[in-house]
């Protein structure tokens, strides 16, 4: 499970060392440690990362029924919107594998480094013949270029790191001892930023998508 700890002025959130899939226990476990971050005072900034070969690989579907799978998502869709407005700087060291919506988990920081030599970003919707949730799809087109939107989206191409670099998925692809300390540095040369102010830029810039991910349509009756 998802595991917060303080490195000076960066929080370091491990999202755990299985394959971190999101579940209710999982999500519950991020918004509390995403709370902690925005209560706390002083300057601050935030990392994320796994442990071993994933990052996050998506969605667990088998722990929402289908009677629940409407507030499943709902629920995801609302960390979206307090990562996206978390008044801080925050980093995404995606170190393993980021699937499906934990790809999408990662694009709701602010930047993101990933691993050069092992390890895959990939939307695998299309190739699972699965829709995109209207929010989760326009954070992705908000993130992306149109061009890498569209190819990520219908292709379910699997990006290594330096692929991932080139079509600026992620801001750097680094060796892998290096992926958290790029991480940290980033958060840590921006942690003097933390506040209400940040938030609110952080907010107005995606007023689109947080309009999305919030309008969600009621389940069928």
């Amino acid at each position: 499970m998802p595991t917060l700890a303080r490195q000076n002025d960066v929080f370091v959130l491990d999202l755990g060392d299985g394959e971190n899939r999101i579940d209710r226990d999982w999500v519950a476990a991020v918004e509390t440690a995403l709370k902690e971050v925005e209560e706390a005072e002083g300057p601050r900034a935030l990392v994320t990362t796994g442990t071993g070969k994933f990052y996050s690989n998506g969605l667990d579907w088998l722990s929402a029924h289908d009677d629940d799978r409407h507030d499943f998502t709902v629920r995801v869709h609302e960390l979206f919107v307090r990562l996206l407005c978390l008044p801080v700087i925050t980093v995404a060291a995606v170190q393993g594998h980021a699937f499906g919506a934990g790809a999408i988990f990662s694009l709701a920081h602010d930047f993101r480094v990933m691993r050069a030599d092992r390890g895959y970003w990939c939307l695998p919707e299309a190739h699972m013949g699965m829709p995109f949730p209207r929010g989760m799809a326009a954070l992705v087109q908000a993130r992306l270029t149109p061009h890498i939107a569209q190819e990520a989206m219908l292709t379910s191409r699997r990006y290594g790191g330096p692929e991932a670099e080139a079509a600026h998925i992620v801001d750097r692809a680094v060796t892998e001892d290096a992926v958290c300390g790029t991480a940290l540095e980033i958060a840590a040369a921006h942690a003097a930023k933390a506040g209400d102010a940040l938030g609110t830029t952080k907010a107005r810039m995606v007023t689109g998508v947080l309009a999305a991910l919030r309008d969600i349509d009621a389940p069928p009756g």
